[in-house]
């Protein structure tokens, strides 16, 4: 063996020893073997003895250094080998070795040529024992054949030309406890300064509260999955986990864990609320100050405490501040007309810190003064209701006559039925005045009967008129009509033979009106009736009923022609009567004036909520643009009340930036559409007051505007069809001309066509413009098309 190369090799280690004795590692390494860091001998095995020689120096700390060197350049067909210890794998199923070593280049050795290598072999055994003395080389798997970067030719010690070269090895899917390793030399001159064997891992983290633990790699780049457990005070959300990669690096992680209640996150561990601070809800990730008139005094609370008189009830959050019951209604106001009272009253001057006030109507009926009160019963109708309202007004009716009232307004909220306190109320005594009532005399014949009224002897204001309804007996739901008349008596006609009928009847007086009287049945006679046997009787008959068809056809000609009524006369009709037909519940007022302009009201708002629905805007659905009026756009959508059927509705909106005049405008058409009820009357569905944007509903006329559709489909109607169309209209604008309005504008524009061709009249904001300019030109604003 020759050494004469030693010298070199000791003079390159003197220059690294010292930094590498002091390197570290990456924290993701476990060592499990590390040359250098040896006190005592290796105990390497090399065989032959005359290859591999294990040799010590000193370092600048006088530390024994143990290196492996070899230089059998010289002999031809080497075969040294080099074996380690036993080297315990543990949980390990990859490890990777690390080796240090010099190689001089052949070149500069003289008279080698043909015996000099520059590369040497690495194997490894695998093995569940640690001291095995004979191992074949049979039995060694091959790692790799390691060859050098750099190799060196020459030595200057001041210069340090020498070259460290570093290579690293991995072996993966180990199974036993654990491994030799060997290295074959085949003719080098190669010195081994540090071989170090290791595993990789993923070392110990809290990620979004979990603790993820130590983890060893996977073998062949495998990822490992690893279940994180919730730190201390904390509780598991979504179960967390990460991936620990090849290199020991964590993937991002994935699920997490909240601090409990009460607690907060700080420094990836859950810290206690501190007193005056609390965490009600997981998801939170730090404690905040108690809401208003509340308190905690003890670390890690959940919720804070209400204040002595302050509540905070189970449907509110735990960050609401606690409030207290509202004060009494004030400032209340009376209007008595004969039987009915309005009341209002101004809202509580301290709302308890809450905004859902409502008020509730208690009533006391005193017949005598002095007398005990007792509860006013069933009988009494609230308007809209007595208890839960929202808006301080209501409307009693069916009040007794010359009784004395004492209403109780009490106001309430969230928290009222928490306290143990008294009742907020204010109380009001109403004292209602007498009501005309009707003395009836009747007279009947075959079709008709005639109903004779006499007012009480004592009364203190004049009748102004007489009100009937009747219908047929057990039809009440189905047919009624409503007949008014200031005379004292009344035929009603054009009843049928033999049929029992009930009529009620109440006075209007200048006061107010009275109550409806009880039900009286009368029932017409058959004396009158004549059987038609002659066919003379029959022929005359017939010519009767032809006359009448005639005569039928010129009145609804004369209608059509003039757009006024003819001027007939209906027979046995008292000339002050107007007749009202009530059919399946709905009303129809010929001559009697019942539309209110909603700009009489002083306060427009209050029109809007006497002639339409509020709707909530959650229940309904925006599905598209379908046009742009004055105010905003136009859009179809669906509309989906509570215990109803979703219906397809038009929705009209207010545009961004609007003034109040702008906004009166837009609903002042909402509070004249919401007083009509009629088949050929654009219907409203209702209004949205309470968010932005403001919007009109109205049911969905899948055709468009009139004039638009016919000139879409010029010729494809028939004659029927298109009277059937003017008799719609003509129908919806006589309903209008009964109810005193006027439209102003009847234009093709302004009828609109549902999918079964059944036209209706809309577009009832033209008003407003035709006061601001008589001579506009009027463009719809309401444009449904599709």
């Amino acid at each position: 063996m020759s050494f004469w190369w030693i010298y070199p090799v000791l003079v390159t280690l003197c220059t690294l020893f010292y930094s590498q004795a002091l390197r570290t590692y990456p924290s993701n390494e476990v060592t499990l073997l590390d040359s250098m860091s040896a006190l005592g001998d290796l105990g390497w095995v090399a065989y032959p003895a005359e290859g591999w020689e294990e040799i010590s120096v000193m370092d600048e700390r006088n530390t024994p250094m143990r290196t492996y060197q070899v230089c059998n350049v010289l002999e031809i067909n080497q075969n040294n080998w080099l074996r380690t210890s036993w080297i315990p794998r543990g949980n390990a199923q990859r490890v990777y070795i690390e080796i240090k070593f010099t190689l001089r280049d052949c070149n500069s050795l003289p008279g080698v040529s043909g015996t000099c290598k520059e590369t040497f072999n690495m194997y490894y055994y695998e093995s569940n024992y640690s001291n095995l003395r004979h191992i074949q080389e049979n039995q060694f798997i091959k790692i790799d054949t390691i060859a050098a970067d750099e190799s060196f030719t020459q030595v200057d010690v001041g210069d340090r030309v020498m070259k460290l070269n570093t290579e690293v090895r991995d072996i993966s899917n180990l199974y036993k406890k654990g491994f030799y390793l060997a290295f074959q030399d085949v003719g080098a001159c190669i010195a081994l300064v540090s071989v170090r064997v290791f595993y990789k891992k993923c070392p110990s983290t809290i990620r979004n509260l979990a603790l993820f633990p130590d983890t060893v790699t996977g073998g062949d780049s495998a990822l490992v999955e690893v279940k994180g457990s919730c730190v201390n005070n904390s509780v598991e959300f979504d179960a967390p986990k990460m991936y620990c990669s090849a290199d020991g690096g964590w993937l991002v992680p994935i699920g997490r864990c909240f601090c409990k209640l009460g607690y907060e996150e700080k420094k990836n561990g859950c810290q206690p609320c501190l007193p005056g601070y609390y965490k009600a809800l997981l998801t939170d990730a730090h404690c905040t100050p108690c809401p208003a008139h509340s308190f905690s005094l003890q670390d890690s609370s959940a919720e804070c405490t209400c204040e002595k008189g302050f509540y905070r009830p189970e449907t509110d959050p735990k960050s609401a501040a606690c409030s207290r019951p509202p004060s009494a209604p004030h400032n209340p106001m009376l209007t008595v007309n004969e039987t009915a009272v309005i009341m209002e009253w101004s809202p509580p001057e301290d709302s308890g810190g809450r905004k859902d006030v409502t008020y509730n109507i208690h009533c006391r009926r005193c017949q005598l003064e002095g007398q005990k009160c007792n509860p006013c019963g069933s009988g009494i109708h609230y308007i809209p209701r007595q208890f839960g309202l929202s808006h301080p007004r209501v409307l009693i009716t069916d009040l007794l006559p010359y009784t004395n009232y004492t209403f109780d307004i009490e106001a309430l909220n969230g928290v009222s039925e928490l306290s143990s306190g008294p009742k907020q109320f204010i109380s009001v005594n109403v004292t209602t005045s007498q009501v005309v009532n009707v003395i009836l005399k009747e007279r009947k014949s075959k079709d008709s009967i005639t109903l004779a009224f006499q007012g009480p002897e004592k009364t203190k204001d004049a009748v102004v008129e007489y009100e009937v309804i009747y219908y047929e007996k057990n039809q009440k739901e189905q047919n009624y009509t409503i007949l008014k008349t200031k005379s004292s008596f009344m035929t009603v006609d054009g009843l049928k033979p033999g049929t029992t009928y009930v009529f009620r009847v109440r006075a209007h007086t200048v006061g107010g009106q009275g109550i409806y009287g009880g039900e009286i049945e009368l029932e017409t006679s058959t004396e009158d009736m004549i059987a038609i046997t002659d066919p003379n009787q029959i022929t005359i008959l017939a010519i009767s009923v032809a006359g009448g068809i005639i005569l039928l056809i010129f009145l609804v000609t004369c209608f059509f022609v003039s757009g006024r009524h003819c001027g007939y006369i209906k027979a046995k009709q008292d000339p002050d009567e107007d007749k009202m037909h009530f059919q399946h519940g709905r009303v129809k007022l010929p001559g009697s004036r019942t539309y209110i302009h909603p700009h009489t009201y002083e306060d427009p708002n209050q029109a809007v909520r006497d002639f339409a629905k509020e709707i909530d805007v959650s229940n309904i659905r925006i599905e598209r643009v379908i046009g742009a009026g004055e105010f905003g756009e136009v859009c179809s959508g669906r509309l989906k009340l509570p215990s109803k059927r979703e219906i397809c509705v038009a929705i009209k909106s207010l545009k961004v930036g609007y003034a109040e005049k702008q906004r009166r405008d837009f609903l002042g058409e909402a509070s004249i559409m919401g007083q009509f009820d009629h088949p050929n009357i654009i219907r409203l569905e209702g209004v949205v007051t309470k968010c932005k944007p403001v919007m009109i509903i109205t049911e969905y006329m899948e055709n468009g505007s009139l004039d638009s559709f016919l000139k879409k489909h010029d010729g494809q109607f028939t004659v029927i069809q298109l009277v059937g169309m003017l008799r719609g209209i003509a129908s919806g604008m006589k309903y209008l001309s009964d109810m005193n309005y006027v439209h102003r504008d009847l234009a093709a524009r302004n009828i609109l066509v549902n999918s079964n061709l059944v036209c209706k009249v809309s577009d009832f904001g033209l008003s407003r413009v035709l006061e601001d300019d008589p001579e506009a030109a009027y463009t719809t604003r309401f444009h449904l098309s599709c």
